[in-house]
């Protein structure tokens, strides 16, 4: 399917110096988008926007830390000032900790919530007002798998993207008459670097396919992880005119992990 709707539309991608973000920006790229690239990783932002241009593609990195309000309003503004209004946003910009929950500090806590949770609101909320004076507009969140079902030792994770994805919801439901549309992505277990993280073993990706019953996580019914390109796929269809009457909808990319919970 050719996806149509994209192409000359400014994409504001957070998180989009590695993983998933980066796989949403190359995507968009690919499809004629002008993205603008947003991470605190400004070497991985730098390298991802020359090797676009170095294939024709529209890109310019923005680097900003996407839990500071001020920051986000500043940067969200420059970007309308220098490459258009944008059409489009994909939050994915996260961070992991992992701990059982009696020795979480408040540090974690807090860092997790305000680059998960409080990132997509601070970002969503700057967009989405600009949006609603041209009436239109595509807001993809990238949650998590982990919102649907209890997870040992990430709590902080899967409530902070529960969180997001709630709100993205709702901003799909008060935007719907602006023709906004706000939809959720989440990801199981994908490959990349936080989800390597992850791993104590050589056989790392295989321990997660095949499940733990001492940590009660179900593996992957398909047997394989999801690469980055997966999960990007899904995103663009979900921003592009193929999903015009899709709005506040969680989309799980897992190989049957939660077992369509």
């Amino acid at each position: 399917m050719q996806f149509t709707g994209i192409e000359g539309k400014v994409a504001l991608v957070t998180g989009a110096a590695q993983g998933i973000g980066e796989a949403v920006a190359r995507a968009l790229a690919e499809l004629g988008a002008i993205v603008a690239a947003v991470d605190m990783n400004v070497d991985g932002l730098k390298e991802l926007v020359t090797d676009l241009s170095s294939h024709d593609h529209h890109a310019k990195e923005y680097p900003v830390n996407v839990g500071d309000s001020s920051a986000v309003e500043g940067i969200v503004d420059r970007i309308e000032r220098e490459l258009g209004p944008i059409e489009i946003l994909v939050n994915v910009a996260g961070i992991l900790r992992i701990d059982p929950i009696e020795s979480l500090s408040d540090e974690d806590w807090a860092e997790t919530f305000n680059v998960n949770t409080n990132g997509v609101f601070y970002v969503s909320r700057s967009v989405v007002k600009r949006m609603v004076s041209r009436k239109k507009g595509s807001i993809v969140t990238v949650g998590s798998n982990a919102t649907r079902v209890p997870r040992m030792y990430l709590s902080a994770y899967a409530a902070s993207k529960a969180a997001a994805t709630m709100f993205t919801k709702c901003l799909g439901l008060e935007q719907a008459h602006n023709h906004i549309r706000c939809n959720v992505v989440s990801p199981g277990s994908t490959d990349t670097a936080m989800q390597r993280a992850l791993w104590h073993s050589d056989d790392g990706a295989q321990a997660v396919i095949t499940g733990s019953i001492d940590s009660h996580r179900v593996g992957i019914p398909l047997g394989r992880l999801a690469m980055s390109s997966d999960i990007a796929d899904a995103v663009v269809y979900l921003l592009s005119d193929q999903a015009r009457h899709i709005t506040m909808q969680d989309l799980c990319i897992d190989g049957g992990a939660t077992l369509g919970s």
